[in-house]
């Protein structure tokens, strides 16, 4: 199945060519992640410090299961029940919910003001990318401008922030997806087509990306593999793949990394539904770049 996934996106020829650099740092705000793992690639984890710190200490808790699910699908080592994209990329973990909450469906929710300073928390330990597998909750316009300034602070920086769609099957956008640096994320399936509970809208159809989201693969926290669906789960694949691009080209830009992915044959999207990452195409672009 993990087969399909990679060649569903042609990832695979890229993670042939390289399991990524530790130079490039990906802040993942999730939930907390279980470090003894035998699976994770855990010389590539760092935490960042924070109250309740990267660690499980609950390893049944769905946060757990949800930031282990999400690391392992960047980070576990190759060959593992996870897709293993990016093992020796550095993995920064920044949990935004806590174990003793429990997550309201496959996508978890945090306030704006939890993101943004999560957002910043990433961008002060030097993170190159930030994935956000989370939804806003409780949101106003006060709380709502924090977070859409420390989106702004992680376009000055050169940091590229991918974040989950959302599952709620709504047409619209949040602070986050419509945001014009963000790359919002759109869950499919095997078959190519976008799965029915993502949330579809104007800017993510226009500057989002599609990744696998439907019966993924990964680390379960208790130490088995868990199988989950939904826009959180299809975003560390665009996360994993950016990583793996910017490993491959060094010298890069954060905007030549987010476009080689985001704006493949695409001269103007008007559709709601945003197009299936490409890896192997955005590698070649990135070469042609860099001949």
């Amino acid at each position: 199945m993990a087969s399909d996934l990679l060649d569903l996106i042609h990832l695979r020829p890229l993670m042939e060519r390289t399991t990524g650099r530790p130079e490039i740092l990906i802040g993942l705000i999730d939930g907390p992640v279980a470090l003894d793992h035998s699976e994770l690639n855990t010389r590539s984890i760092r935490e960042i410090p924070t109250t309740g710190g990267g660690r499980c200490t609950r390893t049944g808790s769905a946060a757990c299961s949800h930031g282990t699910f999400v690391a392992g699908i960047l980070t576990a080592h190759r060959g593992s029940a996870a897709a293993a994209i990016c093992p020796d990329c550095t993995l920064l973990i920044r949990p935004i919910f806590t174990e003793e909450v429990g997550l309201n469906g496959n996508l978890p929710s945090a306030t704006p003001e939890q993101l943004s300073q999560a957002i910043f928390d990433c961008i002060k330990a030097g993170a190159h990318l930030i994935n956000i597998s989370a939804g806003i909750a409780q949101p106003s316009l006060r709380s709502e401008r924090s977070l859409a300034d420390a989106l702004d602070e992680a376009v000055r920086r050169g940091i590229v922030v991918v974040a989950a769609a959302g599952n709620q099957r709504s047409l619209g956008s949040t602070t986050i997806t419509r945001h014009p640096w963000v790359v919002p994320v759109v869950a499919y399936d095997l078959q190519g087509r976008p799965i029915g509970q993502s949330n579809l809208g104007v800017s993510i159809g226009r500057r989002g990306i599609g990744a696998p989201g439907e019966a993924i693969t990964s680390l379960g926290s208790e130490g088995k593999p868990l199988t989950l669906g939904g826009t959180s789960a299809a975003t560390p694949f665009v996360t994993g793949t950016l990583a793996l691009l910017w490993s491959e080209f060094p010298r890069a830009t954060a905007t030549q990394i987010k476009f080689a992915v985001t704006e493949l044959n695409v001269k103007r999207r008007l559709t709601v539904v945003p197009p299936l990452i490409n890896a192997w195409a955005a590698y070649q672009r990135m070469r042609r770049w860099f001949q």
